[in-house]
């Protein structure tokens, strides 16, 4: 198949530094082609992911109403000259307007909560059978379907392949929290139950100097670093990630918001690590309880967790990123989605 992705103007493919779709799309492109399909991409100037046809979008910033008129017409272009099969966005729902009642199925994924007044109005303008939507979890999928069109959940992938599985850790091996320091990943909350269990605790992420997130860090995390067993490591890279889930007892973000998905979730279990969280957004879509790890709905359940961390079997874990969460699982379940929608078009 030619296939058409498209990524928003301001990140780079793949990211110089933070940049989760865009190291999602990277890793699309590559296994794709490596599977025989002709693939282009439309991202920022610079992207050096190695797509067969690589265009740059000339507008630079999605808010902006010139930008997005710019690279709305660049697509158009675009489209005519690469012909592509399928056009996958993973970009501004906007570029896609004069497609949407064109030859050429699309499929526009979202990361985030969809807004319902825009998929609305997209699911409206389009032709029969040609837009689909996807969420990068059955949680987001969900949220977008009251507002109408088709909608299927196909979620994000850890890098399996790169993530070494450790089966065994020492009884005395620290908890992990890897994620940005903030309130809705629920730091506070994985300070407490290590606290509480008498556990190390290794906190990893980027934290915010200014603002609400500032003051959180400053008056409900800092105090705790260096006291009880509570270290702070700061960010990590992707070979310190999987040095420390490897060696971790159990990886403990207890989320406070609705996740959409959250790849280092599934990044823990490839090395085998069971998670703690919290039931929320996609958390039950990755881990099953008393399975993968636990979902709780306090602090006491948390500490209640940590003491079942024994029954969890580490190779589980690992097979359950593996056959769900790899990239090999969900480029699968893509090209599985762009063959239906190839169909329905042709049987118009």
């Amino acid at each position: 198949m030619r296939l058409l992705f498209t990524v928003d103007p301001e990140i780079e493919v793949p990211p110089l530094t933070y940049g989760g779709i865009e190291r999602i799309v990277d890793v699309l492109v590559r296994r794709l082609r490596v599977e025989g399909h002709h693939v282009g991409l439309v991202a920022k100037a610079g992207s050096t992911c190695p797509a067969d046809e690589i265009f740059a979008w000339p507008g630079a910033h999605s808010q902006s109403v010139a930008d997005t008129l710019a690279n709305m017409w660049t697509l158009r272009g675009v489209a005519r000259g690469f012909r592509p099969d399928v056009i996958h966005s993973f970009s501004r729902i906007a570029y896609l307007l004069p497609h949407l009642r064109g030859p050429v199925p699309i499929a526009m994924s979202y990361q985030r909560e969809p807004t319902p007044r825009t998929v609305g109005l997209a699911a409206r303008l389009a032709a029969s059978d040609v837009l689909t939507f996807t969420g990068c979890s059955e949680y987001i999928a969900s949220r977008g379907r009251p507002a109408g069109g088709v909608w299927h959940g196909i979620p994000n992938f850890a890098d399996t392949e790169a993530l070494s599985f450790s089966p065994h850790v020492p009884a005395d091996a620290p908890l992990v929290f890897l994620s940005r320091v903030e309130n809705i990943k629920g730091a506070h909350w994985a300070i407490e139950i290590a606290r509480r269990s008498r556990r190390a605790l290794i906190i990893a992420g980027n934290h915010a100097e200014s603002g609400e997130e500032g003051a959180y860090w400053r008056e409900q995390i800092a105090p705790w670093i260096g006291r009880d067993g509570i270290d702070y490591v700061g960010p990590v890279d992707d070979a310190q990630k999987n040095a420390l889930l490897g060696r971790a007892q159990a990886m403990v973000v207890p989320i406070q918001w609705n996740e959409p998905f959250g790849i280092v979730f599934a990044e823990a279990l490839a090395c085998g690590t069971p998670v703690i969280s919290c039931p929320r957004g996609a958390l039950p879509e990755i881990v099953r309880p008393g399975i993968d790890g636990f979902l709780i709905q306090s602090i006491d359940e948390g500490c209640d967790a940590v003491t079942k961390l024994g029954t969890i079997d580490r190779a589980v874990c690992r097979r359950r990123a593996e056959e769900h969460f790899s990239a090999r699982a969900v480029v699968a379940r893509y090209l599985k989605l762009y063959a239906g929608m190839r169909a329905k078009m042709e049987c118009r």
